[in-house]
């Protein structure tokens, strides 16, 4: 059980966006899909650069299309496949080495999906670390959301698949849940420990 991590009122997201910029690329585990969606609007709502937002799950762009979120001017939305993926991010690398951006990757299980070659995990990581480089050098933030669950050995692993999320020093890597009307972010070190908990205050929403 961890000891007393150090919890951060930021209903802003404030403390947030400065943890993000220290790390690259940043993970959010989660097990909600509407609670992901959630987070991702009030990230992008309280961001100042334009978004990059790669939609692999069509969630996102779902509840927009529905309206049960409200498109920001600023948020750019792809939709990438297996046949555009190339493209796609060629032209995105080229835009981020010469703009700050936020960029969102809406998520690893979606990523994962629209590739079946065994080469996938490699070129899927590639792809990923390419953008953190480059966003780390031009300073960029890079986002990946991944829907998880715990195996029997308490690693945190992609749901439903089961393959286990990359992880690197560079990395950050958070867990996010809903607390009555607090969404909690954890962040996790190497452990899996909680090192602090970041709480967004939804109750005067």
């Amino acid at each position: 059980m961890d000891k007393n991590p150090e919890q951060i009122l930021d209903t802003e997201l404030i403390y947030v966006r400065n943890e993000f910029s220290n790390k690259n690329p940043n993970i959010i585990l989660c097990s909600e899909p509407f609670l992901k969606a959630e987070f991702l609007n009030e990230l992008i709502e309280s961001n100042k650069y334009p978004i990059i937002f790669l939609d692999f799950d069509l969630l996102y762009s779902g509840y927009i299309v529905s309206e049960m979120i409200k498109k920001n001017d600023r948020i750019e939305i792809y939709r990438p496949s297996k046949i555009d993926w190339k493209k796609i991010i060629s032209e995105i690398a080229k835009r981020i080495s010469n703009e700050k951006f936020l960029v969102v990757i809406d998520s690893f299980n979606g990523f994962y999906n629209i590739f079946d070659e065994k080469e996938s995990g490699r070129f899927i990581n590639a792809s990923l670390m390419l953008l953190s480089s480059i966003g780390r050098e031009c300073g960029s933030s890079v986002i990946i959301t991944a829907m998880v669950r715990k195996n029997d050995n308490g690693e945190w692993i992609l749901s439903p698949g089961g393959r286990h999320i990359i992880d690197s020093k560079k990395s950050g890597i958070y867990h996010l849940k809903r607390i009555g009307n607090n969404l909690m972010l954890s962040s996790l070190n190497q452990m899996g420990t909680t090192e602090k908990i970041f709480k967004i205050d939804h109750s005067n929403f």
